[in-house]
């Protein structure tokens, strides 16, 4: 079976690509031209990488022709929840414009391809607590040109289900941290301090943003099995939560990863790292994915940590 990743070269395409390949899927993957090729060091020579830029419509549909693909994950994006506040028409045209060019390849190709689209859980946003945990069922009010532009990724999908019978079904996934987490990311941010401190890289300070905000964090070789199993046996036209169904702050998880340094710091607030609008809390129910799927998150949080510290303690260690 062929499998086509967008965003192979990313974090999660990363991880996606070699649990495919260990469950003896042929992997195909779209990159930029530029894109740096940290991430599938391992396992280069065993995936096919396809230079594509997703918002060229031709450009999709001749890529889809020649693949054939009878899986697709779409995880592509903007995907820095800060980065859209500076740049909200990039954000939005991207990531609406790259899905948009997949969905409208395959109807005119009339490919048999299930197509999973990647959503996030700041497409829910603005939240009382009377309201958590969330389920698929809860209302969307985004705070971010980001979580704008997941809903409306999300939302196509679904239409394209409901209007041309593609074989769409989304997952919105809560935040998930592990190896090759990218530095903009808090956790991984910490980690890659941290480690800069212990090299004697860097003064023993960490700059930090919010971190009174609490989030519902998985392992990232958790939450791509979940994509995985959605693709392959979740329901088209449905919507699955990714989640843990715990919430943990900012700062304790800060705290879990100076438990692991091997030096003494202290940490400052940044102005340049807080956001104009932040959601506070994100809870999700994974009961839907639990139960139609058996998914369920199996990673301690803790172990996450130890391994991004040690990702970002051996790339340092290589500078």
């Amino acid at each position: 079976m062929k499998a086509l990743i967008t965003g192979i070269t990313g974090f999660a395409g990363s991880h996606l690509a070699e649990l495919l390949l260990s469950e003896g899927l042929e992997v195909h993957g779209t990159k930029r031209v530029r894109s740096p090729l940290d991430n599938l060091e391992a396992i280069r020579g065993q995936v096919q990488l396809l230079d594509c830029e997703l918002i060229d419509t031709g450009a999709v549909r001749r890529l889809l022709e020649r693949v054939q693909p009878q899986l697709i994950f779409h995880l592509a994006a903007q995907s820095y929840v800060l980065t859209s506040w500076s740049y909200p028409a990039y954000t939005l045209f991207n990531n609406l414009g790259a899905e948009l060019s997949i969905l409208e390849a395959v109807r005119s190709l009339e490919l048999d391809a299930s197509i999973h689209i990647a959503g996030s859980s700041e497409e829910y946003g603005k939240v009382e607590e009377d309201e958590l945990p969330l389920t698929e069922e809860s209302p969307l009010r985004p705070l971010s040109p980001y979580g704008v532009s997941k809903v409306a990724q999300d939302l196509l999908g679904y239409q394209y289900f409901q209007s041309y019978g593609l074989r769409v079904v989304r997952t919105r996934a809560f935040n998930h941290t592990g190896p090759r987490r990218g530095s903009v990311f808090a956790t991984s941010n910490f980690a890659l301090q941290i480690a800069e401190i212990e090299a004697g890289k860097r003064e023993p300070v960490i700059k930090v943003g919010n971190l009174s905000a609490k989030r519902d964090f998985c392992d990232v070789r958790d939450v791509v099995r979940a994509y995985y199993l959605v693709a392959t046996r979740g329901t088209p036209g449905e919507v699955y939560n990714v989640c843990s169904g715990r919430t943990i702050t900012i700062e304790e998880m800060l705290k879990m990863l100076l438990a692991e340094a091997r030096v003494e710091v202290r940490t400052e607030v940044d102005p340049a790292r807080l956001r104009p609008s932040d959601v506070m809390v994100l809870q999700g129910d994974a009961s839907k994915i639990k139960r139609e799927l058996g998914w369920e998150s199996a990673i301690a949080l803790q172990q996450s940590l130890k391994d991004l510290l040690e990702y970002w303690r051996e790339r340092v260690g290589n500078r």
